[in-house]
């Protein structure tokens, strides 16, 4: 049988021509990215440490890409419900999640069944900052450190301020209280906000809570603070003990906001995205702003974050399955 090697070429060509079609078209339209608005979503309610950054960060980024940035509230099932949305948007670079990182790398853990993964559906862009955790009391508890507390609850019913059933404060506190023998009563919310209205209220006695949304409180005289969670004392509170210090060596938690996006969002707007991010949360203003209210500029680079990503999720699964902490 005679090969016709002019067909066999031309048949080559046009297969490597249509395998390159979808490439040079994502290519083009990275290149052109953005051409409209770009949306914000914060999977938790107005008020919180990832709403603060989100809004701190929307005019600059609107300026840098020259197209509106919004906000949106989108709060639900520890964050999930945002999480889920920005996991099931087109991968366009047009949906951004902002969140706690941390608490995300959480979800697979506490859940039995969620609408997403997390890892598969979501990729990193970049950290912005860490805020550590507070242990906090109402002014009417009367213990002025961990280890007056952990008496305390020994002898008293003590509710704890959950700010959401397997969020990361919530493990925080977990954690904690198997490491030193405390005694008290997890009381559930929908969201750090309230949370922390109800122990300002005397409603619950005690909190753990991003150091952001918690230190007005605590400046303000309505809560008392008995550690943070870092490994080092912070300026800001330099009179304060970390809970390391306290008794519980190398205990470390916190807040971490971060930016993630679609899984399938084009390296090259995720790389810009980690530009033009890193670049507005490192100026001297937003730095400013945040390190007065408790808050680390952090920045990573799109694997970094998957790395921390990972990290998180094992270090969590193993405090969930000792806790035997399950959701539906």
């Amino acid at each position: 049988m005679k090969i016709d090697r002019r067909r066999i070429l031309a048949a080559t060509f046009n297969a490597g021509l249509l395998a390159a079609m979808p490439l040079t078209a994502s290519a083009q339209a990275a290149a052109n990215w953005p051409t409209k608005p770009i949306k914000i979503i914060v999977p938790y309610p107005p008020g919180g440490s990832s709403d603060i950054i989100a809004r701190s960060i929307s005019q600059p980024l609107s300026v840098a890409l020259g197209q509106p940035v919004i906000v949106e509230n989108r709060a639900g099932a520890n964050g999930n419900l945002g999480a889920d949305a920005v996991a099931k948007s087109a991968p366009d670079g047009y949906t951004l999640l902002l969140c706690d990182v941390g608490a995300l790398a959480i979800s697979p853990s506490v859940y039995n069944k969620l609408a997403f993964d997390p890892s598969k559906d979501l990729r990193g862009v970049t950290m912005l900052a860490y805020s550590p955790h507070l242990l906090v009391v109402h002014p009417s508890v009367k213990a002025g450190n961990l280890k007056e507390l952990v008496a305390l609850s020994k002898t008293s019913d003590l509710n704890f301020a959950v700010t959401a059933t397997g969020s990361a404060p919530h493990l925080a506190g977990v954690a904690l209280q198997r490491a030193v023998g405390a005694k008290w009563i997890y009381v559930p919310y929908k969201g750090g906000v309230q949370a922390v209205q109800d122990t300002v209220a005397g409603q619950t006695q005690i909190l753990m809570n991003g150091m952001l949304a918690t230190l007005p409180q605590v400046q303000g005289g309505k809560l008392k603070v008995l550690g943070v969670s870092k490994a080092t004392r912070m300026p800001l509170m330099a009179d304060v003990p970390t809970i390391a210090e306290q008794g519980v060596p190398g205990f470390e938690t916190g807040t971490w906001q971060g930016v993630r996006v679609a899984h399938g969002t084009p390296d090259a707007i995720v790389q810009r995205l980690n530009k033009e991010l890193i670049s507005i949360i490192r100026s001297a203003d937003i730095r400013s702003r945040l390190a007065v209210q408790g808050a680390e500029v952090v920045t990573m680079t799109p694997a970094e974050e998957e790395a921390f990503f990972n990290k998180e999720r094992a270090r969590w699964a193993k405090v969930v399955k000792d806790a035997d902490i399950k959701l539906d």
